[in-house]
């Protein structure tokens, strides 16, 4: 029998039908675990009060910052520091765990058309 402690990121990845809109899959304190599947660019923003963790789970995501990019493939994880600009691009669809506290608005300072509803649980 399946513990429902386990949280199965393909099961959970099934249920994401939109782009650019993470989905809360776990807390731990006051970090949310976030699933969510990109193509295609992102907004430039920046979060001034927190780093933001980039953990790749399928394809490939290109991190860019104003002075260079940083290319992430399968497995790979990047920490984008608090207060960088950034712009995340996936040329084609890429599966992330995002992990940030909770109540971090996706686009951070930015705001648009790619801001997502926040605290959504799958």
């Amino acid at each position: 029998m399946k513990n429902k402690n386990v949280i199965n990121f393909a099961q959970k990845l099934s249920l994401i039908n939109d782009y650019w809109s993470p989905k809360v899959v776990a807390q731990m304190n006051d970090y949310q675990f976030k699933l969510v599947k990109v193509s295609g660019e992102f907004t430039w923003h920046q979060h001034d009060d927190t780093d933001e963790v980039f953990v790749v789970i399928e394809g490939e995501l290109d991190i860019h910052f104003r002075d260079r990019v940083e290319h992430l493939s399968c497995g790979e994880m990047y920490v984008v520091k608090k207060g960088l600009e950034h712009k995340p691009v996936a040329m084609k669809e890429c599966h992330i765990l995002i992990i940030e506290p909770k109540g971090v608005i996706n686009t951070g300072d930015a705001g648009g058309e790619l801001t997502a509803d926040n605290d959504v649980w799958i």
